[in-house]
């Protein structure tokens, strides 16, 4: 490290989980960031202040009025730009140390994969269920890190899916019927500062994996009430019918 990086990361490096080797470590880290928006913006933002080497990020949308409420990461004057463009400036501002790499389509399966094999974990930052399943499911294949992150109204909920043996119980554990939630802050609403804490937790569940310092209990769902600051920690038990971890052989 040169003296402008020991003096960027120096509180990293005070730190005895991390130290210079750790600050190494995220500085070679490859982090893809599936969404853009409320949860991606801190989470990316966070990523790329704390010195992780390389981040994917993956969006299609573009920025709109209505996002800027609660997605940091943008500003009024990328109104109309690509959210991965936008994020892409704002991070490379933050810290030009980094290399950025913008996905601006929805990937297919087989690309989904191979983007996921490249790097070391996955955040899922996205508002929708068919994304989430699907980049649960490419997870669970190439046994990939997974931190998943929601929020809606005056709610949050963040999980760990480690995708590390027979015994990982992933995402589609938490929904063992077909009448799968589809609420969406578009319909319901979000108060600013939740995606933000939520987003947050997902950047510092990401570190703590590179860095090889986390304890997070596997199979562990925590809900956040805003209302009453509350967390509610809930465990998540394998399923053995699982169409993804279960039974079933994903396959391409």
């Amino acid at each position: 490290m040169n003296d402008e990086q020991l003096l960027r990361y120096s509180r990293h490096i005070l730190l005895p989980q991390v130290g210079i080797e750790g600050q190494a470590r995220l500085s070679n880290a490859k982090v893809l960031i599936i969404g853009l928006g409320g949860l991606g913006s801190p989470a990316a933002l966070y990523l790329a202040a704390a010195g992780v080497g390389q981040l994917i990020l993956c969006d299609f949308d573009k920025v709109d009025l209505s996002n800027l409420q609660r997605q940091i990461i943008h500003q009024t004057t990328d109104i109309g730009k690509f959210k991965v463009d936008s994020a892409r400036n704002s991070l490379l501002a933050l810290n030009p140390e980094i290399t950025v790499i913008p996905i601006y389509n929805i990937l297919s399966e087989a690309q989904l994969i191979t983007q996921i094999t490249e790097v070391d974990v996955v955040l899922d930052c996205s508002d929708n269920l068919a994304t989430r399943l699907a980049v649960n499911q490419a997870c669970v294949i190439t046994k990939t890190p997974l931190v998943s992150g929601a929020a809606i109204r005056m709610e949050g909920q963040l999980a760990v899916f480690k995708n590390d043996s027979s015994d990982s119980p992933c995402y589609r554990c938490l929904y063992r019927t077909e009448e799968l939630p589809a609420e969406t802050c578009t319909r319901n609403g979000v108060l600013a500062p939740v995606v933000g804490i939520i987003g947050s937790l997902q950047a510092l569940e990401a570190m703590k994996l590179i860095l090889n310092i986390s304890q997070t209990p596997v199979g562990q769902l925590l809900l956040f009430d805003a209302l009453t600051m509350e967390w509610c920690p809930i465990k998540v038990v394998k399923y053995k019918d699982c169409p993804v971890c279960g039974s079933y052989t994903a396959t391409l």
